[in-house]
């Protein structure tokens, strides 16, 4: 497919910070579906272009079930963005993925209750298929630059996203270990299912801040240890997006088939 690769970045703690790119503006943009969660962030990063946008607002004061998905995914496709990485804190729900962990997921268990996770949810039914909902490209670029860091990262997970803002009980989070479940959030769906009917190339970068309340010998999740970790960890995830960026070289892949069939 030709054209710019322009890659969205949707932040969390430690990207509100725009310093580390280049030749940056901000600005203020409306959408179809109203604001998205704050300004763009617009610039560059190794003369490739980029678009910053925090999910929950730069002082994070938007819980999960409030986020205008639908805004953010459409003000990064009315951008221009090709890509779309997504940085997101993730409880984790096996003991070998550790605090400071990253994973890039390749699957999703949707456990969300009152988001509607589709563009089309009037009178022009869309059935969008979902067999591989993440980006496999950008996340092997992402495992690569990863690699090369030397960061501990899982190269593939499934991410179960629950309604939040509570954390699960300790019921819930051992019927999520049961089905093969890898990490846990609050943000994924309905982002990953919006990003693909828009044609995105959409790929999760999550890290593991805890051990969700499944694990006997550690510290219950809280939001100051979800804080605190990704606090340690903010310089990594920059480092690794940094890289990353101007590693991609290709968006012609399965992402685009449903938008293509239907605008042709």
């Amino acid at each position: 497919m030709p054209g710019e690769i322009k890659v969205g970045i949707i932040g969390g703690s430690g990207l509100e910070d725009p310093a580390f790119i280049d030749d940056y503006s901000v600005e203020t943009v409306e959408t179809p579906y109203g604001p998205p969660s704050s300004d763009l962030v617009l610039g560059k990063i190794t003369d490739r272009p980029i678009v910053i946008l925090s999910r929950h607002g730069k002082a994070h004061s938007i819980n999960p079930t409030n986020v205008n998905y639908y805004a953010n995914i459409w003000a990064l496709k009315e951008q221009g963005c090709t890509h779309v990485l997504a940085t997101t804190a993730c409880g984790s729900l096996k003991e070998e993925i550790a605090p400071g962990h990253f994973v890039f997921p390749d699957q999703f268990i949707d456990r969300t209750t009152k988001r509607v996770s589709t563009y089309y949810d009037g009178s022009e039914v869309q059935h969008v298929p979902m067999g591989t909902p993440f980006c496999g490209k950008t996340s092997a670029v992402l495992q690569d630059q990863a690699g090369k860091l030397g960061l501990t990262f899982h190269p593939a997970g499934t991410v179960v996203t629950i309604e939040g803002p509570r954390f699960s009980s300790k019921a819930e989070s051992m019927i999520f270990r049961s089905w093969g479940c890898d990490i846990i959030n609050m943000s994924t769906v309905p982002e990953v299912a919006l990003a693909r009917e828009l044609g995105l190339c959409y790929q999760s970068i999550a890290m593991s801040t805890d051990y969700d309340c499944w694990h006997e010998s550690e510290q219950e999740v809280s939001i100051e240890l979800v804080f605190a970790v990704m606090a340690e960890n903010a310089e990594k995830v920059k480092t690794l997006i940094v890289n990353t960026v101007p590693a991609l070289s290709s968006w012609d892949c399965e992402c685009h088939t449903f938008y293509r069939s239907v605008n042709g």
